[in-house]
């Protein structure tokens, strides 16, 4: 499906600074565009009509949770965590699929997910882009549903669907009133195993991915400084090659390639399925059974990921791209550090609020510093982005004030970084970003959709549902010193690359410009 960005990870600073642990935790995503409800020229009725319903349930929702979230501030971080965690019931069909089924009995409507334990980082060297390049084609045809029909019955039903790729994961959604469940269930599993590729609608879609990649990387100077980034961070590990893949190698992308693909990965015995909603665990067990168990396991499909790791970091890269497209002068700085999956017990969790109390927001250190103090720039930040399966990284930006040559910002941001590393933070900013945090979790979980993804992306990368559940738990009980533990680990500067976007030729740092090795950077 045609995606509305690609977020990488300065990106998603700049796009929203509230910290919002999902959206955060989602580096490279394809997808999520949404369709209107139309049938003919009017909304479905009964659509409407619940959609009338979920905004009279959604007035008193908010206040409720206004409330709540107001109360949270008066609790212990701790005492706020013991009643955060929904709870949800997993369990597997006779086939291999994972299922996951979060009740929410508020309004007559459920979010339906397939994800899949594939995505762009699992291609074969030469073929990048053809994960996401399959997902556009699963919507093509199968014996049972015609081309370009699968979205269309989705929308004559009152519901809304789509797809994306990530590097790890492919998922794809409808959300629906209860009672068209067993129908999107049974619309998922013929695609599963029965999907129909003309070869004439594989060049079209084909067309259609090339376009996408000059809408927005080509044509976005801050997405191709991303992707050279990335590009340069990662030595080895495929999550440097764009989830969209390069544009050389998917104008050679084929059908062939395509079923490939479809055939080593889509199985039940490699994908989840996430119901939330209106629903309880033995109405989806009997439909996914009647749906989903029909599909032999797949002996042939590939569960078993082999990744290629990154070798010990022993220099920091540097990079500038120069495009007269660009807006501003600004920077970014990539960190590798371990993802949630990788890392040592406590410690991602410790990167999350290292980087919240850092750089979410106007309150962050390198807000405050670089922005309503020096006047250096005119926004800055960072957050930890975390949900991956291999590494995970810290990710800082910064966009200069008018006149202030980059080399300063960067120095300024570099002061910051040195002064966590040396001194820590203190209980109050920790309590703060905790109970920020947990506010957040809060608001998130009171949506079906968000708390499908939530499951979803974690169980797809290899965690738990007691993974998900014990998070506000894990999150409470970090200590100053995991956080001061941490910054000194993996704000290193041998395990980073710098990017420079620079409008025009004036604004190109020279040599002599580049500031000398920060505080953080003589402790590496």
């Amino acid at each position: 499906m045609r995606p509305i960005a690609l977020i990488g990870p300065a990106l998603r600073a700049v796009v929203s600074s509230s910290g919002r642990h999902f959206a955060k935790s989602c580096p490279h995503v394809w997808g999520l565009r949404y369709h209107p409800k139309k049938v003919g020229n009017s909304l479905d009725v009964a659509y409407r009509r619940r959609t009338h319903d979920m905004r009279l349930v959604t007035f008193t929702r908010f206040r409720f949770l206004t409330i709540l979230a107001l109360s949270m501030l008066a609790l212990t971080p701790e005492a706020f965590a013991v009643d955060t965690a929904t709870r949800a019931t997993g369990f597997k069909l006779a086939n291999g699929m994972d299922v996951v089924v979060i009740p929410d009995h508020r309004s007559p409507v459920v979010t339906h997910m397939v994800w899949y334990r594939v995505g762009s980082a699992d291609e074969v060297r030469g073929k990048s882009g053809i994960a996401h390049f399959l997902e556009h084609l699963m919507f093509k045809s199968t014996d049972k549903i015609p081309v370009g029909e699968f979205s269309k019955i989705v929308s004559r039903l009152g519901g809304q669907d789509n797809a994306f790729t990530g590097h790890d994961t492919t998922a794809y959604f409808q959300h629906v009133a209860k009672d068209r469940l067993g129908k999107m269930m049974e619309m998922e599993a013929d695609r599963m195993v029965n999907l129909r590729l003309d070869e004439k609608e594989v060049l079209t879609e084909r067309n259609v991915i090339l376009e996408e990649r000059r809408s927005r990387i080509d044509n976005n100077p801050s997405a191709l400084l991303d992707e050279q980034m990335n590009a340069a961070l990662y030595l080895n590990d495929p999550y440097g090659t764009p989830v969209i893949g390069w544009y050389h190698e998917m104008q050679q992308l084929s059908r062939q390639d395509a079923l490939t693909f479809y055939k080593h990965y889509y199985a039940p015995n490699n994908a989840i399925l996430i119901v939330s909603g209106d629903v309880t665990p033995d109405e989806v067990k009997t439909l996914a059974e009647q749906t989903y168990g029909k599909i032999p396991t797949n002996p042939d499909v590939t569960t078993v990921r082999h990744r290629p790791s990154e070798p010990p970091p022993i220099a920091a890269r540097r990079l500038e791209l120069k495009d007269p497209r660009a807006g501003n002068y600004s920077m970014q700085r990539y960190y590798l550090t371990p993802s949630y999956v990788t890392a040592k017990p406590g410690e991602a969790e410790a990167l999350d609020l290292l980087m919240k109390i850092a750089g979410s927001g106007t309150t962050s250190r390198i807000y405050k510093k670089l922005v309503v103090e020096s006047k250096l720039a005119t926004s800055a930040g960072g957050d930890y982005s975390g949900s991956s399966l291999d590494s995970g990284t810290i990710s800082l930006y910064a966009v200069a004030a008018d006149g202030v040559p980059l080399p300063k910002v960067e120095a300024a941001i570099d002061d910051v970084i040195a002064d966590v590393v040396k001194n820590g933070v203190t209980e109050a900013e920790l309590a703060r970003a905790k109970r920020s945090y947990l506010a957040d979790y809060i608001y998130e979980s009171d949506n079906q959709a968000t708390l499908a993804r939530r499951y979803g992306w974690n169980l797809a990368i290899g965690r738990t549902v007691a993974d998900v559940e014990g998070w506000p738990a894990a999150i409470s009980k970090v200590t100053a010193d995991d956080v001061k533990k941490v910054a000194g680990e993996y704000f290193n500067l041998k395990a980073s690359v710098t990017g420079y976007l620079i409008p025009d030729q004036s604004g190109v740092a020279q040599a002599e410009d580049v500031p000398p090795p920060s505080a953080n950077s003589e402790l590496r």
